[in-house]
């Protein structure tokens, strides 16, 4: 056994209903709150006003930030910075999907540190410090794996340019998992969520920096979407699916922060910061089959128990049979899922596939991907997922 560290620092409060907890938790940490989420619709309505009602309960004075937009944007970060100082709050709270946990963790950066928190991105020579904000998260989707993370994903539109902020110091002091608010979910927003959990706990199982606990926690997670993420499609109100569900999420998550993403998540990044009005996780269903035929001679063995948890039939072929018949799998998987897509279907830019290609070298994933892709193979792959 190779050795290992690991580490999570975020306090999880799992479990159904335990929403109603968020008032006295972030009244530990502070009295006056920015609440950041999406703008208010009727499905999530519900939600935010009882987080509300929480939070005044528990003497905590709310500023609401709803301004959040999909594939977090500079400009919205910003926004919410300024919110914050102008309020002075001393605590963020970030309530949604990905999106809106990933712009509360800016904020806590922006509105504490000297010039934008775009400055401290990946491979930046700024670095966060103990004067961010204290951040506490609520998900309300199964998908980013954001609420045990110390990462913070922002795209900058004027650059082109999808990147992260890395640091322990962005990991939620508290999380609450509350698989009762997803049961509204919409069912493509399930799908693509869904099928990122996959991609996080896969890409963790075979990156480089894999250890005996993330391989753990990934193979649970993986189980449990393949098992689960058809069956919450069907009906998304299955209180025991829509929990599994979130339990993977989070299992997930704590692959990712631990070991890491690898190819996919690079190519898909770089896809991003072109296009951003695309889900992440559909960019991942797109690229994953080609992903697959690339990468499993490089991991035999994983590939081929990947194949047979989507398979149990591939038990009793040999290792480079099932690896090799795991790709067939993920197609049917991705089929049965309505997530078998191509880029010309979400409108990227075929002229775009180039810079693309371009900037998935920019980003370290590809470089801890079991077989290591060049720039043209990488434009390669692009392409022969442009169209069916």
């Amino acid at each position: 056994m190779k050795s290992f560290d690991y580490y999570q620092p975020t306090d999880i409060r799992f479990g159904w209903g335990r929403v109603k907890e968020v008032g006295d938790i972030v009244a530990q940490f502070g009295e006056k709150c920015l609440l950041v989420t999406v703008p208010v619709v009727d499905v999530l309505a519900p939600v935010f006003e009882k987080v509300k009602n929480s939070l005044e309960d528990g003497g905590v004075e709310v500023f609401h930030f709803d301004d959040v937009v999909p594939n977090p944007t500079t400009d919205s970060v910003n926004k919410g910075v300024e919110m914050a100082i102008k309020n002075k709050v001393d605590i963020v709270l970030g309530v949604g999907g990905g999106s809106s946990m990933d712009t509360a963790k800016a904020i806590a950066v922006g509105a504490t540190h000297e010039g934008e928190a775009w400055d401290y991105r990946l491979f930046s020579d700024k670095k966060i410090t103990e004067k961010r904000l204290p951040i506490i998260a609520i998900t309300t989707t199964s998908g980013t794996g954001s609420q045990v993370t110390p990462v913070s994903v922002v795209t900058n539109s004027t650059e082109k340019s999808k990147f992260a902020l890395v640091d322990k110091l962005l990991c939620p002091k508290v999380s609450i998992v509350d698989p009762q608010l997803m049961v509204t979910v919409p069912k493509h927003i399930t799908a693509s969520t869904g099928f990122d959990v996959f991609t996080h706990a896969f890409e963790s199982y075979i990156h480089k920096d894999a250890s005996v606990y993330t391989d753990m926690h990934a193979l649970e997670a993986i189980k449990r979407v393949v098992k689960y993420l058809s069956v919450v499609l069907e009906d998304g109100s299955n209180k025991e699916a829509r929990t599994e569900m979130a339990w993977a999420d989070t299992l997930a998550g704590l692959c990712i922060s631990n070991a890491g993403t690898t190819l996919p998540h690079g190519i898909g990044m770089a896809i991003g910061g072109h296009v951003p009005n695309i889900m992440h996780g559909q960019v991942l269903a797109i690229m994953y089959p080609e992903f697959m035929r690339y990468t499993y001679k490089s991991a035999i063995q994983k590939f081929a128990i990947i194949g047979r948890i989507l398979n149990p039939e591939l038990e009793n072929v040999s290792d480079e049979v099932a690896a090799e018949k795991s790709c067939e799998e993920m197609d049917k998987f991705l089929n049965k899922i309505s997530m078998h897509l191509t880029l010309e279907e979400l409108n990227v830019p075929e002229e775009e596939l180039f810079a693309i290609a371009d900037d998935t070298m920019k980003l370290p994933d590809y470089s801890v991907n079991p077989r290591v892709a060049t720039r043209d193979e990488v434009l390669k792959m692009l392409k022969k997922q442009y169209r069916k």
